[in-house]
């Protein structure tokens, strides 16, 4: 489906409100494409309730206490949440723990500006983990600096990459 370029607006979730459903709802998205490319790769984990691993269900299901700690940020176009940003600011070394941009809405800078507010959102460095068959959001991390550096996660074809202040 293809749209005319609209401007993106990045906001903060107030997971105390519906964001909290719209985040689920995103991140839930996210990891069931996770879940896809991971069992055509050979590497899917066990699935459970709603077809995902269970230790991702809390993060779809009760979204605000699993996301405690954290800044969800959503990115909209003409009002309509199109991707969501997960991200740790105040742990030792900050982390985005989820980067999502709705397929039907990509190419229209969702990714890069959910990018740039989480890491404005950090004070010090921050770091991610991607899986390596997305080239895409790869080209992405390394284009705002983050370097690939040794795996803190073991988990095969995840890379990690981290980005000094």
């Amino acid at each position: 489906m293809t749209r005319p370029p609209s401007r993106v607006r990045i906001r903060a979730a107030d997971l105390t409100t519906q964001d909290a459903f719209t985040v689920g709802r995103l991140v839930r998205a996210y990891l069931v494409q996770t879940e896809q490319e991971k069992a055509e790769r050979g590497l899917a984990e066990m699935p459970g309730t709603l077809g995902l691993p269970d230790t991702y269900l809390p993060e779809v299901t009760e979204t605000a206490r699993a996301y405690d700690g954290y800044l969800a940020l959503l990115a909209e176009i003409d009002g309509t949440a199109s991707g969501v940003a997960v991200v740790r600011p105040d742990a030792p070394t900050a982390e985005i723990k989820r980067l999502w941009a709705d397929p039907e809405m990509r190419g229209l800078g969702i990714g890069a500006a959910l990018l740039d507010a989480a890491i404005a959102a950090c004070p010090e460095s921050v770091r991610l983990s991607v899986w390596d068959w997305r080239r895409p959001a790869i080209g992405l991390y390394e284009s705002r600096g983050f370097e690939r550096v040794e795996p803190w996660d073991p988990r095969p074809r995840l890379i990690c990459l981290q980005r000094a202040r």
